[in-house]
């Protein structure tokens, strides 16, 4: 089984940046694809970016295109999201999640297998 964990994540002003960092344990090498969502209360689950793990090919929302980053380090397991010139809007719980199989639609929170519980980042303006 895939474990998930996320970090990272806190309060910064309108213009910082934060790095989130999720790590994979257990059987990783059995994943496809690596995505990040996120999700404010009493807001639908976002799709924000995803990579995919062996080719590292990525994909962005067009809210975060151009001030957010999705990298892997492979040797440590761990996918990276990096976030500039944030805005009051970016506020969320942002969580990882991981595919084992090649998804008809990426951006379909329902389709992947594994998740992490999350972390808190919160933009003040």
């Amino acid at each position: 089984q895939v474990q998930l964990v996320e970090s990272g994540g806190g309060l910064v002003q309108a213009g910082g940046s934060l790095r989130l960092s999720c790590v994979l344990s257990g059987r990783a090498f059995n994943i496809y694809r690596m995505t990040w969502f996120r999700q404010a209360p009493g807001k639908e689950r976002e799709f924000v970016t995803t990579i995919n793990w062996s080719a590292g090919i990525t994909n962005y929302a067009d809210s975060v295109k151009g001030r957010f980053t999705i990298s892997r380090d492979n040797a440590k397991n761990t996918v990276y999201l990096q976030m500039n010139s944030l805005k009051p809007e970016d506020t969320a719980v942002y969580l990882c999640a991981a595919a084992q199989l090649v998804l008809a639609n990426i951006k379909d929170s329902r389709r992947y297998d594994y998740w992490g519980q999350g972390t808190q980042v919160t933009v003040s303006s």
